[in-house]
């Protein structure tokens, strides 16, 4: 039975193959202090094989207000439309499998939504990680140096933004602006949020939204990570001209002008002009030095607040997170496709390596 001043709100949730993961997260949705808050869950698939979907299941057979559905497309942007669609919340509330969640903070995204009247509210971008390499990975994340000046990752900042953690969104908003881009496999979040800055809109960060993501385990999977939204921001980018900040251009912008100049060291070499090969390979040495020192020089900040058994591995997160991101925003200015509907070769490659 409904209360009559009840606040419909419908949780929607993207996910595929988060067995580690799902227990924790449908455990924490289901602690939710709702208040005066309705809620119902829709939880779209990627056809998982891990044995996701038979937790799934499991809780869907025991709670009423679980209700999983298919995602043959196995991308978030297909499997969050799905939902909204689905949804019979006037509140959409987007969540994600791989994040833990404060028992408050479906009511604080409802009370922030209100108080402010943006279109879209959400919380700073806080992580919670196991084991040596997720934590560095993790206390990474919170420098300048891997996340520039982006005030997504300060936990004291509140105010407008250019995006933010997950989100919460009027449905009427969302059916307005177009709800997510289905060609994004990644940075789906990055590309609605454009469409509704640019269209007079307000995106605003509030700390009362807390929860905490779990970063990834592995440097190979941290690298693959961070070459889909390097290039999927890129793609962004090309979409909504004049987005970009230096931000998000720097580390493309600073591998390819080391990839120039030793390009043009070797071609100095060919043509036996030793002066512009020692001058070409001296510019690369300068970048190359700065880029390490401000490397170590984080490294060293962070290893003493956290413990210098982090000093070996920073240096090594930081240049896999900004290489990878550097070589997927390249990527993305190159690869210009006719189409970037499910028959294009790229999108299928970065849909199968996405976890």
């Amino acid at each position: 039975m409904q209360h009559r001043d009840a606040v419909q709100v419908s949780v929607v949730v993207a996910c595929r193959n988060e067995i580690r993961h799902i227990r924790a997260f449908l455990d924490a949705v289901l602690r939710q202090e709702l208040g005066q808050i309705e809620m119902e869950v829709l939880i779209a698939d990627g056809m998982s094989d891990d044995g996701t979907r038979l937790v799934l299941g499991e809780f869907e057979g025991r709670f009423a207000a679980i209700r999983v559905l298919d995602n043959p497309e196995k991308i978030v942007s297909t499997g969050l439309n799905r939902a909204i669609r689905e949804a019979r919340g006037e509140i959409i509330i987007r969540m994600d499998a791989h994040t833990i969640y404060a028992p408050d903070y479906v009511r604080s995204c409802v009370e922030v939504l209100n108080e402010t009247n943006a279109d879209n509210v959400g919380g700073p971008t806080l992580t919670c990680a196991d084991g040596y390499i997720a934590r560095a990975i993790a206390h990474a994340f919170q420098t300048r140096f891997a996340r520039g000046n982006a005030k997504c990752r300060d936990p004291r900042y509140e105010g407008p933004v250019n995006s933010v953690a997950y989100g919460c969104w009027l449905k009427s908003t969302l059916e307005r602006v177009g709800m997510f881009d289905e060609k994004q496999v990644r940075s789906q979040d990055s590309e609605l949020n454009a469409r509704l800055v640019s269209r007079g809109g307000t995106v605003w960060q509030s700390p009362k939204i807390t929860s905490w993501y779990r970063p990834r385990a592995s440097l190979s999977t941290l690298f693959w990570q961070y070459f889909q939204y390097g290039f999927w921001k890129g793609v962004v980018i090309r979409k909504h001209r004049g987005l970009a900040t230096w931000r998000n251009l720097a580390p493309g912008l600073c591998l390819f002008a080391g990839a120039v100049l030793l390009f043009c060291a070797a071609g100095a070499r060919l043509r036996a002009s030793l002066w512009w090969q020692n001058a070409f390979l001296a510019a690369w040495f300068t970048l190359a030095s700065m880029y390490f020192i401000a490397s170590f020089a984080s490294a060293v900040f962070v290893a003493k607040r956290e413990g210098w058994k982090f000093l070996p591995s920073l240096p090594i997160v930081f240049a896999i997170h900004h290489l990878a991101y550097g070589l997927g925003l390249i990527l993305a200015f190159l690869y210009r496709p006719p189409t970037w509907d499910s028959s294009n070769p790229m999108r299928k490659v970065l849909t199968a390596i996405t976890r």
